[in-house]
């Protein structure tokens, strides 16, 4: 097994995947992440995981992570984020983008006055996002879902 970083990049997924998505309880206890607390079977309401991810569903897109570039953001090989389009990117925002063709994953930060893409990893050198350059910013990451089994 290698130690060599991988870097981050993507794989679009099929809105009818995520739009076949059906209700499930949502439970008012909230369980505690320390000590045990008594549970009850209250139903809080019923939640649609789009209504949980999806702001603006025509402007949204998924994506599964691969690689591991971003894992400084809690962002882990196989993630599925959630990419909105209509959010206008800023410094700071982890973004979607196209780098000479490959969708990747990556921090949108201002250094030095110009816009670079940075990974939360070390070991990758930031990409500038300039006419320059072939990168394009697809969608701004306003969330994720991960499986853990």
């Amino acid at each position: 097994m290698s130690n060599q970083p991988k870097e981050t990049v993507v794989k679009s997924i099929s809105m009818a995947d995520i739009n076949q998505a059906t209700e499930h309880p949502l439970y008012a206890s909230q369980p505690a992440a320390g000590f045990p607390a008594p549970g009850d079977d209250l139903v809080e309401k019923s939640l649609n995981i789009n209504d949980l991810l999806v702001q603006n569903e025509s402007a949204t897109f998924f994506v599964r992570v691969s690689g591991d570039s971003m894992e400084g953001a809690k962002i882990f090989d196989n993630d599925i984020l959630v990419v909105d389009r209509s959010v206008t990117p800023k410094d700071g925002h982890i973004v979607v983008a196209a780098v000479y063709g490959e969708m990747v994953v990556k921090r949108l930060k201002m250094i030095s006055g110009a816009m670079v893409l940075v990974s939360e990893q070390v070991g990758y050198e930031p990409i500038a996002v300039n006419e320059m350059e072939d990168c394009y910013i697809w969608g701004v990451v306003t969330g994720s879902a991960r499986t853990l089994l």
